[in-house]
């Protein structure tokens, strides 16, 4: 953890114009606001109108959606000829809301063409089965009867599966978000009935970032709109129907982290609005356990680290089978039992991330040694931080250096015994490279060792494609380096021969070290908008959250305020943390103000650099909402800070 300021220059993206002024002046807000339009790409005023005030009419008809028409005219004919269809999901919370949302419409089609559904569904086991369509549940399907099969957030790559279902003579509807394989127009998809996905060459649906869910979504509504017998049951749809299914999109939306922007934007806005009145039993209980208050308006940050991650326990430690099961009862009783299961595992998740942490701490420290043969270039490279900084770490279970050493993570590791093979569970190394990235700012892989063979989740920072990576190094050498593989720019999830992983790491660093620039890493802090505390009033709040749901792609806005005074002396929270008491220079506005210890060890700085009560500093932060009932309200969230006027 480093005691000396992280980034050697903060850049203001916008600064007060006639435009900001005229926007400003034309919706009725703080002109700072108006900025921060501008910066998202607002620059007209109905974009801006837009933007500020989500509704309905602004998503897309899914008819424009490739591959939709012969979708749904394939499960209208099933659902009318009664034959068995199996919906065929993933584990995580992107996979299993799909399959609630696509089994539900199904269901309703079917009431309204006067039959009764036969709508089946499985969720693969992380461990035993892992990610993706297995050939040998394709073939149970076909022996159980099953006519349709459609996979939800996974198949766009499932080739093998494909062709047995193609064998077995079953129709395979494959919706899907993640990149097909091959690059640009010349990637493939598997043979199937229809393949929906934003993603696919030729697809002209405008909005390629959607969730698995979203796009389940889409087929779900224009099922439901072509199976409505009449206008009542169509505006049934409209007003009803997926309204309540927005609740689910926008969870999943949230959860797998795709672009806050555009379309997911509406989806996740409009759904968060709907959470405010869970009426599904199994909703309702969950958002209770997690302690989510409908009563205030719910944010994406209520989602992604309360929400989600009761959902996503299922999968990671037990049956993800159990998340739909609470999500399509109607039995309060049997939702309270299977919510209180998830709330349980998810505490269990947390203890064994918590384990699988400080083993990781031992093994980051010990390759931040100097420079070896290896990666020679590390300190040039990464010239403001440790000596021989990796431009991305890859982590495994099976190779912990014994030596301790102090802690990445904020907590000590002294004498702490390496990992033996197997120890992180797989249910968990997605969040591990989650924690990674974050403390790190480096690309991380994080893999567990299983019989012979290793399982490995990745996640990525900023303008470093993790999934281009990894197709790029796979052809390296004369075999294929993964079993499998896929995933995104920013996630991805593999497996490969365990004596293949020291190969693995050697090939991720030569190409890191090549396409991402580290050297820039941490060291521009960039900033949204420059404003005074005073400018920060109750109608600056209000307008700012209206451009939420924040998330990726719409990050809460990041503000510099230049000569803040300390109104007290800096105090310490938790030995690591940094509160301060913060005051317009000029008089008038005072805000509370909290420096988090990640990377950086705020405490140790405000020592060594005696910050005192009177003190004029400037520090660029992010507005946060403190809801706690005794001391909620807007606080500062410091990024950084440096005495007032040096970068001036």
């Amino acid at each position: 953890m480093r005691s000396q300021p992280v980034q050697d220059a903060w850049v203001v993206a916008t600064q007060q114009s006639a435009a900001s002024a005229e926007l400003a002046q034309a919706l009725e807000i703080p002109e700072p606001i108006a900025r921060l339009l501008l910066r998202r790409g607002m620059v007209t005023l109905q974009a801006a109108k837009s933007f500020l005030h989500p509704e309905p009419a602004q998503l897309h008809d899914p008819g424009r959606m490739l591959g939709m028409r012969k979708a749904v005219a394939r499960l209208q004919a099933a659902l009318e000829h009664k034959e068995p269809v199996l919906i065929y999901g993933d584990y995580d919370v992107d996979g299993t809301v799909a399959t609630v949302l696509l089994k539900t419409a199904l269901e309703r089609a079917a009431t309204w063409l006067g039959v009764k559904a036969d709508v089946r569904y499985h969720i693969p086991h992380r461990v035993r089965e892992g990610y993706g369509m297995q050939d040998a549940r394709i073939e149970a399907a076909a022996a159980e009867g099953v006519r349709v099969v459609v996979s939800v957030d996974t198949g766009i790559r499932a080739f093998a599966a494909a062709a047995e279902a193609r064998r077995l003579g079953l129709d395979l509807i494959v919706t899907d978000h993640h990149l097909p394989e091959g690059p640009g127009a010349e990637a493939v998809v598997p043979e199937a009935i229809a393949v929906l996905n934003p993603n696919q060459p030729g697809c002209p649906y405008p909005c390629k970032d959607l969730c698995g869910a979203a796009v389940a979504f889409k087929l779900a509504q224009a099922l439901l709109e072509h199976s409505a017998a009449d206008a009542t049951d169509r505006n049934r749809v409209r007003e009803k129907m997926l309204p309540s299914f927005l609740k689910l999109v926008a969870i999943a939306t949230i959860a797998d982290a795709v672009p806050l922007t555009e379309e997911n934007r509406t989806l996740a806005a409009l759904g968060l609005l709907e959470l405010r009145q869970p009426l599904q039993p199994g909703l309702r209980a969950l958002m209770e356990l997690a302690q989510i208050d409908t009563s205030r308006p719910i944010s994406a940050k209520d989602v992604a680290f309360r929400l989600a991650p009761r959902i996503n326990a299922a999968g990671r430690m037990d049956i993800a089978s159990d998340v739909v099961e609470l999500f399509l009862t109607r039995d309060s009783s049997v939702a309270r039992t299977l919510a209180e299961k998830l709330h349980r595992l998810n505490g269990e998740r947390r203890a064994m991330e918590g384990e699988a942490l400080r083993s990781i701490e031992v093994q980051i420290e010990a390759q931040l040694e100097p420079p070896t043969a290896a990666f020679p270039d590390a300190t040039r490279l990464a010239p403001s931080l440790p000596a021989a900084t990796p431009p991305c770490f890859v982590l495994d279970d099976a190779s912990l250096p014994a030596a301790p050493g102090s802690s990445v993570f904020g907590s000590s590791v002294s004498g702490h015994a390496p990992a033996a093979s197997g120890a992180w569970h797989r249910g968990v190394i997605g969040i591990l490279a989650s924690r990674v990235v974050e403390r790190t700012a480096r690309p991380a892989l994080v893999i567990t060792h299983e019989d012979g063979e290793a399982y490995g989740s990745g996640r990525s920072v900023a303008g470093f494609h993790l999934l281009d990576a990894l197709t790029a190094i796979d052809g390296w050498g004369k075999e294929r380096l993964f079993t499998r593989f896929g995933g995104h720019a920013h996630a991805v999830g593999f497996s490969l021969a365990s004596e293949r992983v020291g190969e693995l790491r050697e090939r991720m660093l030569r190409y890191a070290a090549r396409w991402l620039n580290v050297a820039e890493l941490g060291q521009v802090l960039a900033c949204d908008a420059e404003v005074r505390l005073r400018d920060l009033t109750a109608p600056f709040f209000a307008s700012l959250e209206q451009m939420a749901p924040f998330g990726h792609g719409n990050e809460v806005p990041v503000l510099l305020s230049r000569g803040v005074r300390l109104a007290a002396d800096p105090r310490v929270i938790n030995r690591r943390h940094l509160r301060l008491a913060c005051e317009d220079a000029h008089g008038g506005a005072q805000f509370a103000a909290v420096a988090w210890s990640r990377i950086m060890d705020w405490s140790a700085l405000a020592t060594n650099q005696g910050w005192r009560r009177g003190d004029l500093l400037d520090i660029a932060f992010r507005p946060h909402r403190n809801v706690h009932p005794l001391y909620g309200g807007w606080e500062l969230e410091i990024l950084g800070i440096r005495p007032a006027g040096k970068g001036e």
